[in-house]
């Protein structure tokens, strides 16, 4: 038979998750009525989540649909959106009317995703304990990222603190030194990067003034026009009177 409700729980800070399905109506009755964000106890749900605080953070209807946050009603209806939840657009600036589920829980969910908040008493198996602990694989690549993980200072180098990983050895090349992967940092600043700002501003100070320059010029010639053109007329009016 089909289980009454998937509950999806994740622990960000094992990176672990794990999914529990309920048969049971009276277990998962307690959900119904709450929204996305909100915080419960998670005592209702069995022995070993005793003193476990989680936060509903999305699902879906037993059709797929997604709930979406702001809908405050517990069914499905329909809304123009744009890129947002329930709707992955194919070009820029295009909208579509699509089915969603609003954020209020209702009987008709059938999976629902929950983040632990604060642990309990016990550890679950697969989600919290020792054995469930999933390192991160990548560091941060951001140099005030790197700086606030290691907590260094403006004058120690970011480089020397990235975090890097061992790519594995090929068959017959056990002997060879290992090698090692380190992500780009962004926003690093260095001598490089300041001089290429310092020749960046003087182009643009070079061009602000060539353009002023220019510009002064032309009024110049505009200016020596009109005076070319006034003595001109001057010179035609009075050859007409000499003539009268």
């Amino acid at each position: 038979d089909r289980p009454v409700m998937k509950i999806n729980i994740a622990y960000p800070q094992w990176g672990s998750q794990k999914i529990i399905e309920y048969d049971d109506d009276r277990i998962v009755r307690f959900l119904y009525e709450k929204k996305i964000a909100e915080e419960f106890n998670a005592d209702p749900l069995g022995e070993q989540f005793r003193g476990y605080v989680m936060r509903i953070t999305g699902g879906y209807d037993t059709e797929g649909f997604p709930m979406k946050q702001g809908v405050l009603r517990p069914d499905r209806t329909r809304l123009l959106l744009s890129a947002d939840t329930g709707f992955n657009p194919a070009r820029k600036g295009e909208r579509k009317r699509k089915s969603v589920r609003g954020c209020i829980v209702a009987q008709d969910i059938s999976l629902l995703n929950v983040i632990i908040i604060k642990k309990g008493e016990a550890e679950l198996e697969g989600l919290t304990d020792m054995a469930s602990y999933k390192p991160s694989r990548l560091g941060p690549k951001r140099a005030n990222n790197i700086r606030k993980v290691f907590k260094l200072s403006p004058k120690d180098d970011v480089r020397d603190f990235v975090i890097r990983r061992e790519l594995p050895k090929k068959e017959g090349e056990e002997d060879k030194a290992s090698v090692f992967k380190a992500p780009k940092i962004q926003r690093l600043i260095t001598p490089r990067r300041l001089q290429r700002k310092r020749r960046r501003v003087a182009q643009a100070k070079k061009r602000s003034a060539n353009k002023r320059e220019a510009a002064a010029e032309y009024a110049k010639l505009l200016a020596q026009i009109r005076a070319d053109k006034r003595a001109a007329q001057a010179s035609k009016s009075r050859r007409s009177t000499f003539k009268q």
